[in-house]
Parts: C-alpha cells; structure tokens; sequence
C-alpha cells in the first residue's frame, strides 16, 4: 500500500510541476484587467484628449454602424428586404420615423443608437428603404 500511495503522490506531483506555466494570473495581468477603460469628466473639467466631434452621420454610416445587427439579417422579423418594407413604407415616412424613435415590437428606441439624432435615424430609415 506504501508503494501505491508512493507512486501516486509522485504522479501528482510530477502532473503539477509539469503544467505550462499560465501568466494570466500575475499581479501585472491582473493590474491590467481591472484598470479602467475610460474617465468621467465633471461640467467645467478639460478632458484628457482631444474631442472629436461625431459630425452628422450618413444613413449608410448609421446602418453599417447599428441598424445592419437586425435589419442585415432579419432578426426578430426586422425588414430586410424590399418587400418585407413595402407595407411599413405604405403607413407613411412620418410614422417610420416614430416607430424607430420610440421603439416598435422588438425594436428598440433608436435601435439602440442613442447618440443618434433625429436626422441621422431619418437618413438611416432612407438609405433602407431604398435598398
């Protein structure tokens, strides 16, 4: 039994020293998991970099950027194609308009581009119907 137990301890620690040394668990691998990502700036406060200003964005830049997710695949029964936009088409652009501002069925509001404005939904709802 000494032999057995002998053999397997030295199994164990043979398998134990033998494994590849893995580094994400070093202090500077976890230093650099939990450092943050990003900052918050008070009123008044200058940020760190440069500001670049979004600008007015194409309903292309708008599409590519978050309407493709579900209207590109057609998830949750988002218009796609041609025909499956006719009869939202039909209810008129103003109507189109509301419903991705405020969310329809499973779309959310601004299909989830907060940061869009009015505008660019209004270019991105143009540059799908058109296709």
């Amino acid at each position: 039994m000494k032999k057995l137990t002998a053999a397997a301890l030295l199994v164990l620690a043979t398998t134990a020293y033998a494994q590849p040394y893995d580094n994400s668990m070093s202090e500077d691998a976890i230093k650099k998991r939990l450092a943050p990502i990003g900052a918050v700036y008070l009123k008044g406060d200058k940020p760190a970099g440069p500001v670049v200003p979004a600008g007015p964005r194409s309903g292309q830049q708008v599409y590519q950027s978050t309407c493709f997710a579900c209207h590109g695949t057609g998830a949750l029964g988002a218009p796609k194609s041609a025909d499956d936009w006719a009869p939202r088409i039909a209810k008129g652009k103003d109507v189109l308009l509301q419903h991705a501002l405020n969310g329809f069925n499973q779309m959310p509001a601004k299909g989830t581009c907060m940061d869009c404005s009015e505008d660019e939904i209004s270019a991105a709802i143009d540059f799908m119907t058109s296709k």
